[in-house]
């Protein structure tokens, strides 16, 4: 599972990335993905130990933080798509596009993390 969190990092990096350069570099804001990008694979990379303790602790990490990102890029682009319709405006279709994508990347990654966790405690009481 090491493995493919340093997968979805490298996709969350290049969604924030191409944000970024996809505004003009006006919103800083947009890295928002790049940074749990960078925390996902750094945590991921530590995962990678051969010691089964530091390995569950580092995955534990993880998916705390993608369940965060997860809630945090879901909330916002309900609450700036609501924002926006209320005020009779459109929404900013690059904002909103990459918070739904970061939050779909997410919810995918913790799926995937709580469905190694289940598979892995299944294998240890057999």
């Amino acid at each position: 599972m090491a493995k493919v969190s340093l997968v979805f990092a490298v996709l969350l990096i290049v969604l924030g990335l191409g944000s970024y350069f996809g505004t003009g570099s006006q919103h800083p804001t947009a890295l928002i993905p790049t940074w749990f990008g960078l925390a996902i694979g750094l945590f991921g990379f530590l995962a990678m130990s051969p010691e089964p303790g530091r390995r569950k602790l580092f995955m534990h990490i993880n998916v705390t933080i993608g369940l965060l990102g997860f809630l945090g890029a879901a909330g916002r682009a309900i609450t700036s798509y609501g924002h926006a319709r209320s005020e009779g405006i459109d929404p900013d279709r690059i904002a909103l596009g990459a918070q739904i994508a970061m939050a779909g990347l997410l919810l995918i990654y913790v799926l995937m993390c709580i469905r190694s966790f289940i598979e892995a405690r299944r294998a240890r009481t057999v």
